[in-house]
């Protein structure tokens, strides 16, 4: 049994002259951030996510610590779908903890997870805001490689997002699944579908009737989506069995909703088309 793997990253984003960039950055392991990108200009800090080994097997422990200070705008997304190993009695972790200043915004977009069977994955994420503070993220994850004839049998996925405003829990989104459960066919649970994503905006202030209308009016190519407007979030889900799918709907809803929380047009990371 090879020994288990831990990586972490700690990143300040800061905001400074209409721009932002990364003013603190330390890393311990095979968890780095490539070269900021600014396709948006220099009030938005896009930064790309990457684990060298590409994988992450049994014991793998993976921590990430974001800090937006005030004004602060970042948008985070990862080159390749994460993959989730035989576990071999051991649990993964990836732990993420997101704090945002006023006035800042924050983007959490990675790409897929894809839990191989009999992984045993943790995917934790709590996100603080302070004041006006915008998060907006989404979590995808595909429960067996069904392209190569494998289900989601043995193992298990935990997964959590916990939002706090001013320190009041706002949300609190949680996921567990265990691999061969009757929930994974149950119309009550996932209906047989082996791709489950969701996806979460924090803004301050009521999301717009008619936004919310626009994003109802559309539609998945595959699988099934939702929206909900609450007091305080918004969040859609995706089920069916297309990771891509689910992306390209969360991205549909992104392009209707980030004018209003973010006062910016939708702008598509460049690593999504290399």
């Amino acid at each position: 049994m090879r020994p288990a793997w831990k990586a972490e990253l700690a990143l300040v984003f800061r905001h400074l002259d209409h721009r932002t960039f990364v003013a603190e950055r330390r890393h311990e392991g095979p968890l780095v951030v490539q070269k900021p990108l600014y396709p948006e200009g220099p009030g938005v800090c896009h930064a790309v996510l990457v684990h060298a080994p590409g994988g992450i097997a049994g014991g793998d422990t993976l921590a990430l610590d974001l800090r937006l200070e005030q004004g602060a705008k970042a948008l985070l997304t990862t080159p390749a779908a994460t993959k989730w190993y035989k576990a071999d009695g051991r649990v993964a972790r990836q732990d993420s903890h997101l704090s945002i200043s006023p006035g800042a915004m924050l983007e959490w977009l990675p790409l897929e997870s894809i839990l191989f069977d009999e992984a045993d994955a943790v995917i934790a994420a709590t996100v603080a805001l302070k004041g006006d503070a915008v998060f907006a993220g989404w979590e995808i994850a595909c429960l067996g490689r069904r392209a190569s004839g494998e289900s989601f049998r043995q193992g298990a996925l935990r997964q959590s997002l916990e939002i706090r405003r001013e320190g009041r829990l706002i949300w609190n989104d949680r996921l567990a699944l265990e691999g061969g459960d009757r929930m994974l066919a149950s119309a009550a649970g996932l209906g047989g579908h082996h791709v489950a994503g969701s996806m979460a905006v924090a803004a301050p202030g009521a999301l717009p009737a008619d936004l919310l209308e626009a994003c109802r009016n559309l539609t998945a190519q595959t699988g099934e989506g939702r929206i909900t407007a609450l007091p305080e979030i918004v969040s859609a889900r995706y089920l069916g069995g297309s990771a891509e799918h689910a992306k390209m709907y969360f991205e549909s809803i992104r392009q209707v909703l980030r004018p209003w929380y973010a006062a910016l047009h939708a702008h598509r990371p460049r690593i999504w088309d290399s």
